[in-house]
């Protein structure tokens, strides 16, 4: 199998990559506008890269969709700060190029993994949320929060209806707060965009002190990042095609946590780490108003559970803890 993956050196693609290169033989075609993360596998028989931009590069990916067996167009901003302050871009990015790709993938006949995401369920109301029968409610549209959900969700319906009209073969998955190792990069923590995870540990570490925007009383349902690559491996593999024309929700409703437990979890857990030990001991809790921290463009939600019948109908089951995926994430940027 031959796999195009746009966007390989973010977070999920990079540790896409080396599970592909690790476990598979699968060949792999990388493209990203930041490919340090890659430079890793340079000579590896079965893998090439190109560092591009997929705004200008369309003649480049059109060659690459021609060869390619299955295309995963991972390129995409997935933080709420860069929603708000760059919102055109934001949806430039996340639904006009995507759509260019999807677009090729009918016209050559390929399969598409789309990753969507758990923000498509908008103002969620605290039940689970099934990936068929959930309402998709976002909030209005002067909040620029939303336009990225927006985005997301408007490529889940495209691609569905290309997948009815045109016969595309597609899978859409939507990824619940993965973390680990590389979520996001030191600069983005630095200027306060980065998300949760990095966000906090960059305070506690730098600034010794962790703002709770509206009190950190968000709940999420954090997943290890090698939890929700099984399941992505799962879906590429697609076994007796149960994943044609599937969406599956990939999460883990067990480590579902309030923001300030999150907090408090990674304090505990860097005090097992010596070098992160001092600072953990002594960092202060802030709590600050959302407008105070992003805009007053930002909206949110209180609870993301999702159903995971689905995936688990592929033969996938979470099973790293919060407390495991924290010290992981913490070893992680401890050997970095």
């Amino acid at each position: 199998m031959r796999i195009f993956l746009l966007g390989a050196g973010g977070f999920i693609g990079s540790h896409l990559v080396d599970k592909i290169l690790t476990n598979t033989n699968y060949e792999v075609s990388a493209f990203d506008i930041n490919t340090s993360r890659l430079e890793k596998y340079e000579g590896h028989d079965r893998f090439t890269c190109r560092k591009g931009d997929i705004f200008d590069d369309t003649e480049y990916i059109r060659e690459q969709i021609k060869i390619s067996d299955v295309v995963l167009p991972f390129a995409g901003v997935a933080m709420p700060a860069y929603y708000l302050t760059k919102p055109l871009w934001t949806f430039e990015l996340d639904f006009e190029q995507n759509l260019k790709v999807v677009r090729m993938c009918s016209e050559y006949g390929k399969r598409v993994i789309f990753p969507s995401t758990s923000e498509v369920y908008g103002m969620s109301d605290g039940s689970i949320l099934k990936e068929n029968a959930s309402p998709l409610v976002l909030g209005p549209v002067g909040k620029m929060r939303w336009i990225y959900s927006c985005s997301k969700q408007m490529m889940d319906r495209v691609i569905t209806a290309y997948g009815k009209e045109r016969g595309l073969q597609y899978t859409l998955f939507r990824p619940f707060n993965w973390i680990g190792p590389g979520l996001d990069r030191t600069i983005d923590a630095k200027e306060h965009r980065a998300r949760s995870v990095t966000q906090i540990i960059y305070d506690i570490l730098h600034r010794g002190e962790v703002n709770l925007v509206g009190g950190g009383e968000q709940r999420r349902s954090f997943t290890w990042i090698g939890d929700g690559i099984d399941a992505l491996m799962l879906i590429i593999r697609n076994e007796n095609g149960k994943a044609d024309g599937g969406i599956f929700n990939i999460g883990n409703p067990n480590n579902n946590y309030s923001i300030r437990e999150l907090t408090e979890t990674i304090i505990e857990e860097m005090k097992s780490f010596p070098e992160f030990a001092e600072k953990a001991k002594s960092v202060k809790l802030t709590i600050i108003q959302p407008e105070n921290f992003y805009s007053h463009g930002y909206d949110d939600t209180k609870n993301r559970v999702p159903s995971i019948d689905n995936i688990m109908g592929l033969g996938w089951k979470p099973s790293v803890t919060l407390s495991e995926a924290v010290r992981l994430t913490l070893r992680g940027y401890y050997e970095d």
